[in-house]
């Protein structure tokens, strides 16, 4: 009888694009040849510039993905969190990594080299479908980031990062949004392509009008209408 860690397991994995257009028995025959990968915290999956020959999904914890300019300075592409997928662009691209993949707390993952990805692909012709749509949601999001960097400010691109950091990992309580995201300060500053200053003020503003409540890598969103207004 599976355990409850199992049944959770598989209920989180059936959520992945890989997944979501298979049958149970089909997506049971494919959850049997992923290989399950241990992250620690702080701990590198694989760089930018590494070959790129698998894909993953997110069982449990965070990972970040980030790029490195040439002088050093990091930004962050993205939080990834359980039930997501990264790693697939290769499998229609192949070449290097375009991003580092990073723990950001002590993560679990399932892993699948592109060879079986094809295999899966050319015999669920659906499946190829779920992966393309994933490919244009990422596309989307790029367009949207890139749209936030030139029309959006700094207090409005930090606001609209908590509500999707909240939409993904928050819960409801009684007072408040929690939105536990595990990040530093300077992680933070890197999502939205800001400085960890200017990230801090507009937080402090924030705080100040009541709309949140600051805690250590973690919001309380108090007011969820404003702030959502104030991201948009």
């Amino acid at each position: 009888m599976p355990t409850p860690k199992e049944i959770n397991d598989e209920a989180v994995v059936r959520r992945a694009p890989l997944f979501s257009a298979l049958d149970d028995a089909e997506a049971s025959s494919l959850r049997e040849s992923m290989v399950l990968v241990k992250v620690s915290k702080g701990n590198t999956l694989f760089k930018e510039g590494d070959d790129g020959n698998r894909l993953y999904v997110v069982l449990e914890g965070k990972l970040k993905l980030g790029i490195t300019s040439n002088d050093g300075r990091e930004n962050l592409l993205s939080i990834l969190g359980p039930g997501e997928m990264f790693g697939e662009l290769s499998l229609f691209d192949p070449g290097p990594r375009t991003a580092t993949a990073t723990a950001v707390t002590d993560a679990r993952l399932l892993s699948l080299a592109h060879d079986q990805v094809i295999g899966w692909v050319s015999e669920h012709p659906k499946v190829s479908l779920q992966l393309l749509g994933r490919l244009a949601q990422r596309l989307r999001r790029s367009n949207e980031v890139l749209a936030d960097l030139v029309f959006s400010d700094v207090p409005g691109r930090v606001a609209k990062a908590i509500m999707d950091l909240g939409e993904r990992f928050g819960v409801k309580k009684a007072d408040g949004l929690y939105v536990n995201h595990d990040l530093t300060q300077e992680e933070l500053a890197q999502l939205v392509g800001a400085s960890r200053e200017t990230v801090n003020k507009a937080l402090a503003d924030f705080a100040g009008r009541g709309w949140v409540r600051l805690e250590p890598r973690s919001v309380v969103v108090l007011d969820i209408d404003r702030l959502s207004k104030r991201g948009q």
